[in-house]
């Protein structure tokens, strides 16, 4: 397309992206798939959690998203604390002259607007705030495209939150429930649309056949789960029972003669692949060494059924149209299961009663075909809804373009 002797439009990506989970760097692959197809002349880098990785793997400028290294450890001597807090301060100017250099930001989906895991407020909250804030500072338009939300009972990150949805350009949610989320906690949302997850413009790969229904692979998606934020005086007591029920589920598939791959989401939950394949002992399961959702998919597009706790792993399942049954631990995994045609197959991740969960297991085997079928329709309706999300990102964000209006289609970004 031509940009005649207009300057190449200057885009940034913003997040926790190449910091190891692969539902992030997801979503950011959707993005800079569409950028590169709908519009090629901009010259986009990244703030992110992982520039080294980001700047490997998707070949752009990447810079580090906090001055001080030491952001998400914990701090107990004198020195980390004083470290931290001088890090707040310095971040404030680095992420205003980051903004300044750019004429458009780009969230790429993400988890940025909720607290459903264990979330302190001054840590990415606090540096979406900044973003925002210093979007609107700068005059430079800050977009949150197909962000999820949740209600959040933290008084210091609701706020934080709430204002970062205030003063960005443009928002966009992943799901219904993530856009009353943010109405509720006081963003006026008349203006914002609904779109499905990012990662459904991912391509998707082929499925395998298998010898039939209760015969081949079951992936079992897990998670270093220990509850939401607001769980944290019962943290271990969820995990060891997230850890022990998922054990014991994994063991009767052995028991049955099926084999069993492990997934994972986030480099975090490798811990849990390891107590598993511990206590089960059995040539029968395996561990994937995914290293983005593409991997996923493959993987679970080869399997019979997918268990998963992950809202990532979930949608690459669904994606790949495979028979998906969620560990379910917050509302966005109920939506999407929902929205997928497959909202009676969810069980609680706080509660994993393995017996229960074998028997809702071959409940979806059993409705396999029909499941099948519904998956291949509501992908068929994410994609067109998608292409949606994209123009009217055009729309938003590139007023200036000389591209024409018409939905772009989704492209491969590999």
């Amino acid at each position: 397309m031509s940009t005649g002797n207009r300057p190449p439009v200057r885009v940034g990506v913003f997040g926790l992206l190449g910091s190891g989970n692969l539902g992030n760097d997801g979503s950011l692959e959707a993005v800079l798939g569409y950028l590169r197809a709908e519009h090629p002349e901009a010259a986009v880098d990244a703030l992110c959690g992982g520039p080294g990785t980001v700047s490997a793997r998707y070949r752009i400028p990447a810079t580090r998203l906090h001055w001080n290294r030491g952001e998400y450890r914990t701090a107990s001597r004198a020195g980390a604390i004083a470290a931290k807090g001088l890090g707040k301060l310095v971040d404030v100017f680095r992420t205003a002259a980051w903004v300044r250099r750019h004429d458009v930001v780009i969230v790429p989906g993400m988890g940025v607007l909720e607290a459903t895991l264990p979330l302190r407020p001054w840590g990415f909250p606090y540096a979406l705030f900044l973003l925002c804030a210093s979007g609107r500072l700068c005059g430079t338009r800050v977009a949150l495209v197909g962000v999820g939300a949740s209600a959040i009972s933290d008084r210091p990150t609701r706020a934080l939150v709430r204002w970062s949805g205030r003063l960005a350009s443009y928002r966009s949610y992943r799901d219904a429930q993530s856009r009353e989320a943010m109405r509720a906690m006081g963003v006026d949302t008349t203006r914002d649309e609904v779109y499905p997850d990012l990662a459904f413009a991912l391509p998707t790969p082929p499925a395998r056949s298998s010898d039939g229904p209760g015969s081949g692979t079951v992936c079992v998606g897990v998670m270093d789960f220990h509850g939401g934020n607001d769980d944290r005086a019962r943290a271990d007591e969820i995990h060891r029972r997230y850890v022990d029920g998922v054990t014991r589920f994994v063991r009767a598939l052995v028991e049955d003669g099926r084999p069993v791959r492990l997934l994972t989401g986030d480099t975090c939950d490798t811990s849990v692949v390891a107590a598993i394949l511990d206590a089960v002992d059995s040539p029968l399961v395996s561990a994937a060494e995914a290293g983005s959702l593409a991997d996923l998919m493959k993987e679970t597009a080869a399997a019979d059924a997918v268990v998963a706790t992950r809202y990532h792993n979930l949608v690459c399942a669904l994606k790949a149209g495979t028979p998906t049954l969620a560990l379910s631990y917050a509302a966005k995994s109920d939506t999407l299961m929902a929205e997928m045609g497959l909202g009676a197959y969810r069980h609680p991740a706080r509660e994993v009663d393995a017996d229960r969960l074998l028997g809702q297991f071959r409940s979806l085997e059993r409705h396999a075909k029909a499941l099948r079928g519904t998956l291949a329709e509501r992908n068929l309706d994410a994609t067109r809804r998608l292409e949606h999300q994209f123009t009217a990102l055009t729309a938003a964000l590139f007023p200036a373009s000389d591209t024409q209006p018409a939905a772009p289609a989704l492209r491969e970004t590999r």
